[in-house]
């Protein structure tokens, strides 16, 4: 299966955020290399480390947002994520430079999730693109309502 062509191009020079020439979505970039330990017998990265990944890029965000993860939950809130979904389009190996594209999707009064789309840095070629979707919740699990910060991140996230 063929991805649809993904092309981003930097906002400008020093910033993080990208746009989806093909389409118009600005996504938060950051890199990545892909340790030994995360290959497989095949000499492939593990399928299940772009998980890893995924939250490498969301933990990015966050804190590239002056709100990072730990921030949250000291405030008293946990966003556990409660369903995943990826596509794989080419694998990575030992020492390949990466591209973690991330942006905030839906929010919903309990639930966001984030998209995510990892592209091989030389090659530009789209390695794989997912989701993660996560519900609100106090220190004894039960489902919240979304904090306020995190509500504005999705509100200034540029469009």
């Amino acid at each position: 299966m063929r991805p649809k062509p993904f092309t981003p191009e930097a906002l400008n020079n020093d910033c993080p955020y990208v746009r989806d020439r093909i389409g118009g979505q600005i996504w938060h970039r950051c890199h990545l290399r892909t340790l030994y330990v995360d290959t497989d017998r095949s000499q492939v990265v593990y399928h299940a480390n772009y998980l890893r990944y995924f939250e490498f890029g969301r933990a990015s965000l966050m804190r590239h947002a002056a709100y990072p993860y730990r921030e949250i939950e000291e405030s008293g809130f946990y966003y556990p994520i409660i369903s995943t979904g990826l596509d794989y389009f080419r694998p990575l190996h030992y020492d390949d430079a990466m591209a973690i594209h991330t942006r905030p999707a839906e929010i919903e009064r309990v639930k966001l999730r984030f998209d995510y789309v990892i592209t091989h840095e030389e090659s530009g070629d789209m390695v794989c693109r997912g989701f993660t979707r996560h519900c609100a919740v106090n220190a004894k699990g039960v489902p919240v309502g979304i904090d306020e910060k995190t509500i504005q991140l999705w509100e200034i996230f540029p469009k």
